[in-house]
């Protein structure tokens, strides 16, 4: 059996793959009466389109969306979502099946290739089939419909590390994540990227990144406190994303290595609610929002697909080499950027739909 649906009021279900005629997503339980159109979701497949820079696979795909169900002209005379499964597709029209001759012999470290054979006994080798990264189009895609379910949220990703090189937060600009290819809101950090990731793309290699995510606007209350917690939701949706390796939430990991009264996030009487002085928990607090801004990190790993030759078996047992052509990122966290907003939205969206019929 296989997981292809993701979701629990706020449903999404993936299909399609890498060198087939299309993918696309299915989303179920959208409400009804949504504005939406093609021209919505588009620009947020622009955001992950390939071969837009030399530092992102070159494979052409314009990722044009279709919408082929789910919606209805309203009274206004504007498409809006009927409440009905809403069904999305993005063509395939660039492949090159004939670069994966190899993997087809042998099986690629750090890939999904032996894997998916050990599970099912055969596999679509073609670019990975289900496995590849070009999955996440329908992701995002998705994603792009669950923002409208929370227009009250504003979502903020970018690439904060580089093959181990960060941002300098004292230069943190915003305005500055759109001027670059890496979505870095560090200027100078953008800037020594481009030798790091260059550097790697000649010498056939990949490099990983860390992505940060932060989305304000979250109410206090979402989630639950214990098999639904918004921080559990989180780290499932963004673990799910093709080459994730770790997910952190607010301070993460480096929460372990501060006292008690240093961790905590101190509050005291505000306007409004409470005023909180720290947010070190990352917006969450015993699996439920505080008002604060939810912050997610997200480590992905460098591309397995490389031209540097590993050490590996073909699929008799047999030692061997395996040198992966093709178009490939040499680092897939760059364009990691817009399927890590997308599932934030996605689990927040239907984080919102459950705190409304109170579950939990």
């Amino acid at each position: 059996m296989s997981f292809n649906t993701f979701g629990r009021l706020l449903r999404f279900t993936t299909w399609g793959e890498s060198h087939g005629p299309a993918l696309g997503a299915v989303v179920d339980g959208c409400p009804p009466g949504l504005a939406i159109s093609e021209a919505v979701i588009q620009p947020f497949l622009d955001a992950r389109r390939p071969g837009q820079s030399k530092f992102t696979t070159q494979r052409q795909e314009p990722d044009a969306v279709r919408i082929l169900s789910g919606v209805f002209e309203g009274p206004d005379g504007q498409q809006r979502t009927t409440g009905t499964p809403i069904s999305l597709m993005i063509e395939n029209v660039d492949q090159r099946s004939k670069d994966y001759s190899e993997v087809a012999k042998a099986y690629r470290p750090g890939h999904a290739d032996y894997a998916y054979d050990a599970k099912y006994g055969f596999r679509d080798y073609r670019g990975g089939g289900r496995s590849s990264a070009r999955e996440t189009a329908a992701r995002v895609a998705a994603g792009a419909v669950a923002r409208l379910v929370i227009p009250e949220v504003t979502i903020i990703g970018y690439v904060a590390e580089i093959g181990g090189d960060a941002i300098d937060l004292a230069n943190f600009d915003a305005a500055e994540i759109g001027n670059n290819p890496f979505f870095c809101p560090d200027a100078a950090a953008a800037a020594r990227w481009e030798k790091i990731v260059d550097e790697a793309r000649l010498a056939g290699s990949s490099v990983g990144a860390v992505v940060e995510c932060v989305a304000t606007g979250v109410p206090a209350g979402w989630g639950a406190p214990l098999y639904a917690k918004l921080d559990s939701e989180l780290a499932a949706a963004m673990m799910s994303i093709n080459a994730v390796k770790g997910v952190e939430i607010g301070d993460g990991f480096a929460a372990a290595r501060l006292r008690g009264e240093d961790n905590a996030d101190p509050m005291r009487p505000g306007a409004e609610g409470p005023e909180f002085l720290a947010n070190h928990a990352g917006g969450i607090a015993g699996g439920i929002s505080t008002g604060q801004p939810v912050k997610v990190r997200v480590a992905f790993k460098p591309t397995s697909s490389i031209l540097t030759p590993v050490e590996t078996i073909d699929r008799d047992g047999g030692a061997t080499e395996i040198r992966t052509k093709g178009r490939h990122d040499p680092c897939v966290g760059i364009r990691g950027v817009p399927v890590v907003e997308a599932m934030m939205a996605l689990v927040l969206a239907d984080q919102k739909l459950l705190h409304r019929g109170q579950c939990g």
